[in-house]
């Protein structure tokens, strides 16, 4: 599991380091990191030392200070160097150190301005060393105006050969919420320091940021039983976290032990919802699908999935350890008066789509609200919030926290990053889908995944402390696995193509398959 810290939290973690004397020590350390870092992107890429050149972006604090010890050590491997101060003042010592081995610090200004961008798009690689994690707000003056060059310069090329790396997080980007400033200098690869920082995992930071390094200089930030141990402000998890949490087949088993999930979607107007709902909870692995819903849509879910059990019935009639509802329920008052029976049934349940709006003002953690965007404006207006949907595209870890608090339901957010928040405030950030999965449907699979966890997991009470969590996290722990494993299925059909969703579960089954083995 990866945990991430606020930009308050790690400042504060290195006051004692600092006290004793020792931040010439952890800035080595974070040089020496990010130089590792770059030197292998240059040589990945193809590219030798010797015939390489790369432009330091220098601010004036810390951050590029780890900057330019990195070009030091880049120097000493034959690469080319040249750090541009975009600051009145920079570090002196590491100024000296850098130019003493060689490489040329040019300071910024109006007139040398258009010759200095150009020479940045011209080399090999750029590190980003301008603002760190106690910057606030963007880039200004003649900083911007260089990123903008640079942005503009680069964006022209006919093919995109320059490298770009950010110290500790691109310049521009919010270290705790990951809102984007205005120019921001997007990276291939962010090389943070101590812990990795939210900003980074969310929103347009985590895009930003591109591949996340963290490198470990000692601040003990998450060691168990340490000093400095500090609880994390969010966590990303990975595929040995959901093997930790997955429910595996035991002898003794049968189709009502191993989890059976009630499923109450689609509608005449979308039939297919339900088809890929059920689909998708078939492949992650349980018992039982039941399907609640007009006959309609059960020959087609019986003519794809002939395991599922089909019926007309009311939820209080129907034996299930959790539900899923919403997928493509619109505008069918059957299925509305089902979503509600579930709610309130005192089961796990995963809301979606058309089931929304049947959620009453609180509820328990074990209701798993699955909204995008644009349905958590429409349900955070209705509680008296008005806020654009820009707003909570911005900053997604924001508003699902605030939703999660003020329903006292698990709020699983959709986007480019899959934000889940608990209302007891433990908030988790998945990355892994492709943009191919952003197309109709996917969110219908992505519940049914969903469904399928929850409905083996509904009488586990032992999924928190597996992953080492508080029992608050159970629900939202639960949802970040399900994101994880629909976007490395998809990840997994985008090998071949552009993705359909339809053809989603053989993926789901190989992922989950690759995971537990």
């Amino acid at each position: 599991m990866l945990n991430a810290f606020t930009g308050a939290q790690v400042r504060a973690a290195e006051v004692p380091f600092l006290d004793a004397g020792h931040g010439n020590t952890l800035m080595q350390k974070a040089a020496h990191g990010l130089f590792l870092v770059a030197f292998e992107m240059l040589r990945s890429a193809g590219h030798s030392a010797n015939r390489s050149s790369a432009v330091v972006l220098v601010g004036s604090g810390n951050n590029g200070a780890d900057a330019l010890y990195a070009g030091e050590r880049l120097l000493r491997r034959g690469v080319s160097v040249t750090a541009i101060a975009v600051a009145d003042e920079v570090h002196s010592e590491a100024s000296e150190v850098f130019s003493r081995r060689g490489g040329r610090v040019l300071h910024l200004d109006q007139d040398n301005l258009p010759d200095l961008a150009a020479r940045a798009i011209r080399s090999t690689l750029i590190i980003d060393g301008i603002l760190g994690t106690g910057a606030r707000g963007g880039l200004r003056g003649i900083a911007a105006e260089l990123i903008s060059a640079i942005n503009t310069g680069a964006g022209e090329r006919s093919v995109r050969s320059l490298l770009v790396v950010a110290c500790d997080l691109p310049s521009g980007v919010d270290v705790d919420s990951g809102e984007l400033s205005e120019p921001v200098l997007f990276a291939d690869a962010t090389v943070t320091f101590g812990a990795a920082k939210t900003g980074l995992l969310v929103s347009g930071g985590a895009l930003a940021a591109g591949e996340l390094n963290v490198v470990d200089i000692g601040l003990g930030m998450t060691t168990p039983g340490a000093d400095t141990a500090v609880e994390p402000a969010m966590r990303r998890l990975e595929a040995h976290d959901v093997a930790a949490l997955y429910r595996r087949p035991q002898v003794g088993d049968h189709k009502y032990t191993r989890g059976v999930l009630g499923v109450a979607a689609g509608s005449a107007q979308y039939p297919g919802a339900a088809v890929l709902a059920t689909g998708a909870a078939l492949a992650t692995g349980l018992g039982m699908v039941r399907y609640l819903g007009p006959p309609a849509v059960a020959t087609i879910i019986n003519a794809v999935h002939p395991e599922v059990v089909c019926s007309t019935g009311d939820v209080e009639d129907s034996r299930s350890q959790a539900w899923l509802v919403g997928p493509g329920a619109v505008e069918d008052d059957d299925q509305a008066r089902r979503a509600r029976g579930a709610i309130a049934s005192g089961l796990p349940v995963v809301v979606d789509a058309g089931a929304l709006s049947e959620v009453p003002e609180r509820v328990e953690s074990s209701v798993i609200l699955t909204p995008h965007a644009g349905e958590l404006r429409t349900l955070l207006a209705t509680r008296g919030i008005d806020v654009a949907r820009a707003d909570i595209e911005a900053a997604p870890a924001r508003f699902a926290s605030e939703a999660a608090q003020l329903t006292g339901a698990t709020v699983l957010l959709k986007g480019f990053t899959t934000i889940t928040a608990a209302p007891t405030g433990e908030v988790f950030s998945q990355a892994e889908a492709p943009p191919w999965l952003a197309t109709a449907g996917s969110g219908d699979t992505l519940s049914g995944i969903l469904g399928a966890l929850v409905a083996t997991l509904a009488e586990d009470d032992g999924v928190a402390a597996r992953l080492g969590l508080p029992a608050g996290a159970t629900w939202a722990a639960v949802a970040a696995a399900a994101a994880l494993i629909h976007g490395l299925a998809g990840m997994r059909a985008a090998e071949s193509g552009p993705v359909v969703v339809a053809g989603l579960p053989p993926h789901i089954g190989s992922v989950l398959a690759d995971i537990l083995a």
